[in-house]
């Protein structure tokens, strides 16, 4: 009988509960023992003002552009209340960072005019074409990275950059804490905010001195893709593992495949486990 590729392998997931169940799926049916330990939760805007105003004049933009699940989340919720059922028909066209992100537009019934061939929001304006004096609609977390809006601007769009929702730092989970503790053999994060606050909660006096001299020397760090890989290496992390698909599936092929190559060794510096 063939070994499952992650048996018994301690594997972190740092994105927000709501949203663990299927990368926690993925790596289970692999064989792996997925750990959730949210860095992040996502909470609804204390004032919806400029989204609402946004949504009631919806006509006026030439594209609405989609950078996560989540924005199409939040904006679908305010857009709810709006009075308005949906996007179909509208002058403007819908882009979408990513699959995840189309699938859910497309659960909206809103077609998707462009995914860019690289997951990444500089990928959309390499392939979005001529925006020059166009409206364009960026409903985003509120700290997301502003490269896309700026590389926009300076195309001479007319960009309206606003928050549909907010990223907050999650309260450590005991449970999570207490598995985190015994040992993982990979940490994953889906996006640069899990990274930073893992790190700064790592960093917190109350949490035992043996996680945090241990945890991130000896553990594989896996990211979805080159951003949430840069902002690791910019707060001292060292990256082994960065999937070419940034996607839930594309991290855990990633995850997949360095220890199919490593084997027997597997992992570098396997945690140890109590």
């Amino acid at each position: 009988m063939t070994a499952l590729p992650l048996a018994n392998k301690r594997i972190l997931i740092t994105r927000p509960r709501a949203q663990a169940a299927d990368l926690c799926d993925k790596l289970t049916a692999l064989g792996a023992v997925p750990i959730v330990f949210p860095t992040i939760e996502i909470a609804p805007l204390q004032d919806t003002s400029l989204l609402d105003q946004a949504i009631r004049d919806i006509a006026q933009y030439h594209w609405i552009i989609f950078t996560s699940v989540n924005g199409v989340k939040a904006f679908w919720e305010r857009l709810d209340l709006s009075g308005f059922q949906n996007l179909t028909g509208l002058p403007g066209k819908v882009a979408a960072i990513g699959p995840a992100t189309a699938q859910a537009l497309a659960a909206h019934g809103v077609t998707v005019t462009l995914i860019p061939d690289e997951y990444i929001a500089e990928a959309i304006v390499d392939k979005i074409g001529e925006v020059r004096d166009q409206r364009i609609l960026l409903p985003r977390a509120d700290i997301a990275r502003e490269a896309l809006a700026i590389e926009l601007q300076q195309r001479g769009a007319i960009v309206d950059e606003i928050a549909a929702y907010r990223t907050l730092p999650a309260a450590p989970d005991s449970i999570g804490l207490a598995e985190f503790q015994r040992g993982v053999d990979v940490v994953t994060f889906t996006s640069s905010s899990t990274v930073r606050n893992l790190v700064a909660l790592v960093g917190q006096d109350e949490v035992p001195r043996s996680l945090r001299e241990a945890i991130l020397p000896h553990t594989l760090i896996a990211c979805i893709g080159p951003i949430t890989a840069g902002t690791a290496r910019e707060l001292g992390l060292r990256v082994d593992i960065v999937a070419t698909e940034y996607t839930m599936t594309g991290l855990v092929s990633a995850v997949v495949e360095h220890f199919s190559a490593n084997q027997p060794e597997s992992a570098r510096m396997p945690a140890q486990h109590s």
